[in-house]
């Protein structure tokens, strides 16, 4: 058995389909106070507290297994070689991954696998919430 990588720095985000992408966006910024991080395309927005993350998808129908509600789950690491390290190690013993590791538009790291009840896990280094730059 391998050992484990550095301890995971916590919960990072949530990603969620939508079917009323307006009214779900509206909820989170309007009247819980959600600010916008990142606002790629007419439909996606990334949002903040300013210690997590929520993605909001828009969704044709997020009620079926090929396109649930829950999009995935996001697991914080604080340095961006510690992507890598958790990659070795869930690899090593055997847990699905769905993608390989990446390095993102903004210096985020990740890579994404799926736990034993098939929900889909990013693990990943985000600069602004690992404490400072990559």
């Amino acid at each position: 058995m391998s050992t484990r990588p550095p301890r995971l720095a916590g919960l990072h985000h949530v990603a969620l389909n939508a079917m009323n992408y307006e009214a779900t966006r509206t909820f989170y910024i309007e009247l819980l106070g959600f600010a916008i991080e990142w606002e790629p395309d007419a439909d996606n927005v990334y949002l903040t507290t300013g210690a997590d993350n929520l993605a909001i998808h828009r969704a044709a129908n997020a009620t079926t297994n090929d396109n649930p509600i829950l999009d995935h789950i996001g697991v914080l690491v604080s340095s961006i070689e510690d992507v890598d390290q958790w990659y070795q190690h869930l690899n090593a013993h055997a847990v699905p991954i769905v993608k390989q590791p990446r390095t993102h538009r903004d210096g985020a790291r990740s890579f994404y696998c799926r736990d034993p009840a098939g929900t889909l896990v990013q693990i990943i280094f985000h600069p602004p919430l690992a404490g400072g730059p990559a």
